[in-house]
């Protein structure tokens, strides 16, 4: 099959053969002729699948074939809507849409918080037809009533198991209240765990269900490894990597933005080019070290797992678990940022005592063991006990789990996952009422 089979208006082929693109990905090959007809759609997959295309190309086509009514003051309606949980993810998706409808007449923008609002209020007075924005920024200038949805005709929510997992559903359910009842809506997520599917039965109407890559399944072409290491020589350990290895373009994660800075510090006395991502820079700041590690002038990126939602790198080869994260289901997020599109990736964990029980927790979820080396030189402490993690106001048990411990560890609840590392009151939680996932909005 090719993308001149599902069809897409001819300006969009056009965009799509001039980007490169001939064969659909599963999920577009399944996604664009749901979204061409109408139909409500519920999407599985994972990061990397090009979901994006996915509902991008016919939600153009469908704005395409039906031209806006203009108001009395001759300005667009928004007639698209895409609700995204990161600024990063935000800019990637509205960037897509100039992508695919630059030879349509269709104007877009991206709206998000860390920035000014005046410049985003001029380009709405003008009138654009399809908005992409974080929840917190989009409720503002709601409050504000500097944007209108009633003309909304598609809403998309984009990485819904993320935004719950953010605390953002309070914010979804006053967008919901906003927008038109009558609209196309279209849902997509990673896994279709039981908040999802509950937040799906409040969106969608009578949805076609497309699951295009198993829950937690992992890349296959991703080479997995873990390098055993004691605690204290973790950033010594990673600078002899990238340099007796040469490694360029590595994508680092920590768990918490301070260990991100310190990390970022040594590795630039180390002579390593190293730049942080995470809530506490700028959205100037982000930008600006996104864009140079795409280019390849920053040889390593550190991010924690909100930051990096959103960060889509062709032929990323490394990607390193400098600390593993306590929820397991954020490993395969992690290491699916590399070996895309065919391309060999690599994911290198390099884990102390303290984490041996997040990393049985992995192995459990993929399904398989990860290969360990030693690394000459680095090899731990055979003696070395476990010492609780410290994250914030959470301590993680993560090698001390014993049974019924949980995701959190051994008692622990499932810190982390909040914007600002606030953890959950006890993982998920049973519905909605999984506690307060953290504060804040539009990352």
């Amino acid at each position: 099959m090719s993308f001149d089979d599902l069809g897409l208006a001819e300006p969009l082929l056009r965009a799509v053969h001039e980007y490169g693109y001939t064969t659909p990905t599963p999920i577009q090959a399944q996604a664009i002729p749901t979204v061409l007809s109408g139909a409500d759609l519920m999407g599985g997959a994972q990061t990397g699948t090009g979901k994006t295309a996915g509902f991008t190309l016919p939600m153009l086509h469908r704005l395409m074939a039906k031209p806006a009514v203009r108001d009395a003051k001759g300005k667009l309606p928004i007639r698209a809507l895409i609700l995204t949980p990161t600024r990063e993810l935000a800019a990637q998706v509205e960037e897509s849409v100039r992508t695919y409808g630059k030879h349509s007449k269709l104007t877009s923008m991206v709206m998000f918080g860390g920035v000014g609002m005046q410049p985003q209020i001029d380009k709405l007075r003008r009138g654009v037809d399809i908005l992409v924005a974080t929840p917190g920024r989009l409720l503002d200038h709601h409050s504000q009533r500097t944007l209108d949805l009633s003309h909304v005709e598609i809403f998309v929510l984009d990485e819904a198991d993320r935004m719950l997992d953010m605390g953002f559903l309070p914010d979804i359910k006053k967008v919901l209240a906003i927008v038109p009842a009558k609209k196309q809506s279209l849902l997509f997520s990673a896994t279709f765990s039981d908040e999802i599917k509950a937040l799906a039965d409040r969106l969608l109407n009578k949805p076609q269900v497309i699951e295009v890559e198993r829950r937690n399944s992992t890349v296959e072409a991703i080479s997995q490894k873990i390098h055993p290491v004691d605690r204290d020589r973790k950033k010594e350990l990673l600078a002899h990597l990238i340099k007796s290895q040469d490694w360029h373009q590595v994508l680092v994660f920590c768990r918490m933005k301070h260990g991100a800075n310190r990390l970022t510090d040594f590795l630039n006395d180390q002579k390593i080019t190293a730049m942080a991502i995470h809530g506490n820079k700028s959205q100037t700041a982000r930008t600006k070290a996104l864009a140079e590690f795409k280019k390849g002038d920053l040889q390593v990126l550190v991010a924690t797992d909100i930051a990096a939602r959103g960060i889509d790198i062709d032929q990323l080869p490394h990607v390193v678990n400098f600390e593993l994260p306590n929820v397991p289901e954020d490993y395969v997020h992690r290491i699916g940022r590399t070996g895309r599109a065919g391309a060999q990736g690599e994911a290198i964990s390099l884990v102390c005592v303290d984490e041996e029980g997040f990393m049985r927790e992995i192995e459990k979820l993929i399904k398989r063991s990860v290969a360990r080396e030693v690394v000459p030189g680095f090899a731990p402490d055979p003696k070395a006990v476990a010492q609780p993690i410290q994250t914030g106001r959470q301590t993680l048990n993560g090698g001390l789990r014993s049974g019924g411990g949980g995701r959190g560890g051994a008692g622990a609840p499932a810190a982390g996952r909040g914007p600002r590392g606030g953890g959950s009151g006890g993982g998920f939680g049973g519905g909605f009422g999984g506690g307060n996932r953290g504060g804040g909005r539009s990352r």
